[in-house]
């Protein structure tokens, strides 16, 4: 049964809902329809799954893109009703009739909503009715077919009374009750562990067994590996007889040691004096230990990226026709970039009223490969793709305007609303907020081995100190070596504290205990460095779901490379999947934010941003791009969009 229809504009103005259906559905599927597939260019999807307050439903979905209404069906998911589609597309086809945007409300559409629904319903078992009728002509076709095909086994079976099966070999009993044998290719003879086989007339063949042996025997002999040979072959080559080989290629006396110990001098370029050597490590004394020579960081030598506006390069054009007019292989003609008005008017003029599929077709497929060539994973370019031809379908061109031009502004919108946070990023004001209530802030840096999550931890904290405000580390990678040593010597260079265990501990409870030492010393943040992880390691992804689930820290960021592509992907889903399946409360925690890192070395291929913040709906919060402590910057949302469409 459906459980709702509505009919709202693009703007979120409810225009019309069924009143018979009303206040039946528990929690909010259409709010998350919106926020989770609609706002998120996910419109191109069949259907969504809502799975909340104790509810499983499926909601289906219509755009009439010309007057900007959105119809959306609410129904059980374990019903799978078949004739929601049908329904909407009658509804749609009807209210549009009767939609005047001067009008907010529309009590009179509801005798006609029970009439459609009514036709939709009956189709539904008419055909339901006919499939069954078909499905059982198939099986009672299929059943009289293997009916007949037994009885012919039957007297197949009848005819081969004397067949005898053994082994590898196959026999077929014929009219005389002769034996034959197919064998697998072997002679006659006993074979292996003394089996023995009969000829055609039945006649035993282990006489021959002795040859075969002999044969077996001599062939043996010629391929087996002969280890006193090697030996005798070895004694020869070092001129030693009985000795063993390794013990030959030793040297005999101490001065062949020191000839082997010589290494090449330097070379000296010119008359200048040899160079010194390059070491660049902190000095250390006796026991290992760094030195007091350790030179702190300045915390004003430089103001970080975080605090610095980035100029906008203005607005920007692609030619989208050009490149389709390679794709259909005219690349080697020269293809003006800019039409004239002549051609704009015929084209505006000879083009269809509404927009279909294949008017788009070319232009999307431009935009897919252009945004796979950035980095971004095909999948969700496809989808982009197809969210982006779901909100043109059926609108009218305006006039002097190319399809080309509609699309890339599509697509330029969709890629902003995806990019653009939806909730306050602002650190620092949650920061003070916390501080109010008496309590530190505390952030968790997660991700995979080798991206960089110790490094940007340390600029975070960088930036933090700029804003004067007291931060303390947390080294809770108690799995990696050196990571501990790691982070004390960031801590040492930005002179804030650093609350450690070693190694071999429960990070949850390294966590927890850095947590309570921030409060007793009245520390306003705490950066919990975790280790390193793959998506698939079980173990190590427990103990971060109970560090998270523990300590309920205020941010989880997911730390990951701008390098990857589809991996990114993987590893942000899987991150998310594990925290959901290893959860002990109702309400898993998940990822709250992004920092990727190695954002200088990509150039234009920005891809990853696009693709992270598409799968996992949450905003990129910094951005590290080069190797000092000043460099962490914010996302610039309009240069994405500028690199991901140029």
């Amino acid at each position: 049964m459906l459980e709702q229809l509505l009919i709202f504009t693009r703007g979120g103005l409810l225009l019309w809902t069924c009143q018979e259906l009303a206040n039946s559905l528990k929690g909010s599927p259409v709010n998350a329809l919106i926020r989770s597939c609609l706002l998120e260019e996910r419109a191109g999807d069949s259907s969504f799954q809502y799975d909340a307050a104790g509810a499983a439903y499926t909601l289906k979905w219509r755009f009439h893109n010309e007057l900007g209404l959105v119809f959306v069906a609410v129904y059980q998911r374990i019903l799978h009703l078949l004739y929601v589609d049908e329904l909407l597309d009658k509804v749609l086809q009807e209210f549009s009739l009767v939609y005047s945007p001067r009008r907010t409300e529309f009590h009179d559409f509801d005798d006609t909503f029970r009439q459609l629904l009514k036709e939709t319903e009956a189709n539904s078992q008419q055909k339901r009715g006919v499939g069954q009728q078909n499905s059982r002509k198939v099986i009672e076709g299929k059943r009289q077919v293997g009916h007949i095909e037994g009885k012919g086994t039957k007297s197949a079976g009848k005819k081969s009374s004397g067949q005898t099966l053994g082994g590898d070999d196959e026999a077929d009993g014929d009219a005389d009750g002769k034996a034959k044998v197919f064998g697998n290719g072997k002679s006659n003879g006993k074979i292996g562990n003394g089996v023995s086989v009969r000829n055609a007339n039945g006649n035993s063949l282990s006489g021959s067994s002795s040859d075969d042996d002999s044969i077996m025997s001599k062939n043996s002999h010629e391929t087996a590996f002969d280890v006193s040979k090697l030996k005798l072959r070895n004694s020869k080559v070092h001129g030693k007889k009985g000795v063993n080989p390794l013990e030959a290629q030793k040297p005999s006396s101490k001065e062949d040691v020191g000839k082997k110990k010589q290494t090449k001098k330097n070379r000296v370029w010119g008359d200048a004096p040899p160079p010194s050597k390059l070491d660049f490590t902190e000095p250390r004394d006796e026991a290992g230990q760094e030195g007091p020579d350790v030179v702190p960081i300045v915390t004003d030598q430089g103001l970080s990226l975080m605090d610095k506006d980035e100029e906008d390069d203005g607005d920007f054009e692609v030619d989208l026709e050009e490149d389709s007019a390679k794709e259909r292989g005219d690349g080697e003609k020269k293809v003006p970039t800019k039409k004239g008005w002549f051609s704009s008017l015929v084209q505006s003029v000879a083009g269809k009223a509404a927009l279909e599929k294949a008017d788009l077709e070319p232009a999307l497929k431009v935009l897919k490969d252009r945004l796979m060539t950035k980095n971004v994973a095909a999948d969700i370019a496809e989808k982009l793709c197809d969210s982006v031809a779901a909100s043109l379908l059926g609108k009218k061109q305006g006039s002097f305007t190319r399809i080309s031009s509609t699309v890339q502004a599509a697509m330029e919108e969709a890629l902003l609303r995806i990019l653009t946070p939806k909730r306050s990023v602002d650190i620092l004001r949650d920061v003070h907020q916390a501080k109010e209530q008496g309590r530190p802030y505390v952030i968790v840096f997660v991700g995979v081995n080798g991206v960089g999550k110790s490094t940007n931890l340390a600029k975070v904290a960088y930036w933090l100190v700029q804003h004067d405000v007291s931060v303390m580390m947390a080294a809770c990678d108690t799995f990696r070596s050196g990571a501990v040593e790691q982070l004390r010597t960031h801590a040492r260079r930005l002179q804030i504290p650093i609350f450690e265990k070693g190694y071999e501990k429960d990070p949850a409870m390294v966590a927890k205990e850095a947590i309570r030492e921030a409060v007793r010393t009245q520390q306003d943040v705490v950066l919990v460095d975790t280790a390193g992880r793959m998506q698939d390691n079980e173990p190590l992804m427990r103990a971060l779901s109970k560090l998270i689930n523990l300590n309920e820290p205020d941010l989880v960021l997911f730390v990951g490379e701008a390098l990857v592509g589809n991996d990114g992907v993987d590893q942000l889903t899987k991150f998310n999947q594990k925290l959901v399946d290893l959860s002990t409360t109702g309400s898993p925690r998940l990822i709250d934010g992004i920092l990727l890192t190695k954002f200088d070395t990509i150039d234009d291929k920005v891809g990853a941003a696009l693709s992270m913040v598409y799968v996992s709906g949450v905003p990129v919060m910094f951005v590290g791009c080069g190797q000092t402590y000043t460099d962490l910057k914010k996302l610039n949302v309009k240069s994405i969009v500028k690199s991901l469409l140029v």
